[in-house]
């Protein structure tokens, strides 16, 4: 069972090579790791093309983070396709490997699990704990989702439902998800691990401008989805998720 890993990045030289070594220690040892970037000038692309775990790799303009996802769905050639941001990194060395096990043992389409958001200097400091939990149908409208970054398919949903609709800038992980889960109603499992280390400041919140075009998006998926009722239930609920994410922390101590 091959694992393709998407990597989208642009200007990321501080901290491609982190996400690549996350990769390529992983103990599983059927990987395709594709990066995809947008044209980096900060020594981004030397980083990537001296690197020989990393499998494919594109280097262009795109029309934005899901545009280039989409490039890496495309040519990945694996059973299962997950993305890490350029950003971010793989918690320990055994995700793949629990990835790999969870769908050779259960009838499912997808997995997702937890991530930490971590300092960007000093990463074993957590910042906030995005835990999740098992899929039902309606908790979307909760204002729940599970953490796109922890999410693994196989790649035949891709085929049957589509990519990422790249009309969304910032909030397409959401509306895939939604699609994915809540209307073609793929069969998923949760695992209470700690898939992924985020380092703060990710595209969706490095600004003002961003988390306004990101809430414009969401209240557009909300319409796609669910018609223009329940909006104040679902932002309210949103807000209670992401507070409680400050406040609770992973009982592994090693985080």
């Amino acid at each position: 069972m091959k694992i393709s890993i998407i990597t989208v990045c642009f200007n990321s030289a501080k901290t491609i090579n982190d996400t690549i070594q996350s990769v390529a220690l992983q103990d599983y040892p059927n990987i395709e790791h594709i990066i995809v970037d947008g044209g980096s000038t900060d020594g981004t692309y030397d980083i990537i093309a001296n690197a020989p775990t990393v499998t494919k790799f594109i280097s262009e303009p795109d029309d934005g983070i899901y545009d280039a996802m989409n490039k890496g769905i495309s040519i990945a050639t694996g059973d299962i396709i997950g993305t890490l941001n350029a950003d971010d990194f793989y918690a320990t060395s055994s995700v793949l490997g629990l990835v790999a096990n969870t769908f050779r043992n259960s009838e499912i389409d997808a997995c997702f699990a937890d991530l930490v958001y971590v300092d960007m200097r000093d990463t074993d400091k957590v910042i906030r704990y995005w835990k999740s939990k098992p899929f039902v149908s309606g908790l979307f409208r909760s204002g729940w989702m599970p953490a796109h970054p922890t999410f693994f398919v196989k790649s035949s949903i891709y085929e049957q439902f589509g990519m990422f609709d790249s009309r969304y800038k910032l909030a397409a992980d959401m509306q895939l998800l939604f699609r994915f889960l809540e209307e073609h109603k793929i069969r998923t499992v949760y695992l209470p691990e700690i898939f992924i280390k985020m380092r703060i400041g990710g595209a969706t919140n490095k600004n003002i401008k961003n988390i306004y075009i990101q809430n414009k998006e969401i209240l557009s998926v909300l319409n796609e989805f669910y018609g223009k009722s329940g909006h104040l239930r679902f932002f309210t609920c949103k807000i209670i998720e992401r507070l409680k994410q400050f406040v609770l922390r992973p009982k592994n101590t090693n985080y």
